[in-house]
């Protein structure tokens, strides 16, 4: 037991997904301001304090369905001509930030919540962006 009980403990579903795009980093001071690619890799955790009655927290195919409709927008796209990147850099901050909205808008319900998402540009370079508890 943590903590004395384990009514704090809670479960966490993760999933793990690619997608390729192309981008830009305005006002950068160096290579990144050129256009160049990234086969992006996204890892998505989600959240349940209690589990359904087939022992699942989420269907694992119902949060790669969501991720898959997320990511369908970026994948093999210019990220910069895109509407949630048009003024804002597609940084892997930005972009763990805008799938994390997306996929919580899909699957939030009572029984389960988007924990964080994180986007790993390249090995050793990841950006993560996580609910606040």
């Amino acid at each position: 037991m943590r903590n004395g009980s384990l009514e704090e403990c809670v479960y966490e579903i993760e999933i793990e997904k690619e997608f390729s795009a192309a981008h830009f980093l305005r006002g950068y001071p160096g290579d990144c301001s050129n256009v160049h690619g990234h086969n992006w890799v996204v890892t998505a955790v989600v959240r349940a304090e209690a589990l359904d009655d087939l022992g699942m927290a989420v269907d694992f195919r119902t949060l790669r369905g969501a991720l898959d409709g997320v990511l369908d927008t970026l994948d093999h796209a210019f990220l910069n001509e895109l509407e949630p990147f048009s003024e804002r850099n597609p940084t892997s901050e930005n972009i763990a930030r805008y799938i994390f909205d997306e996929l919580s808008r899909a699957v939030d319900s009572e029984a389960v919540a988007v924990a964080k998402v994180s986007v790993r540009e390249s090995p050793g370079a990841t950006a993560t962006y996580a609910a606040s508890k």
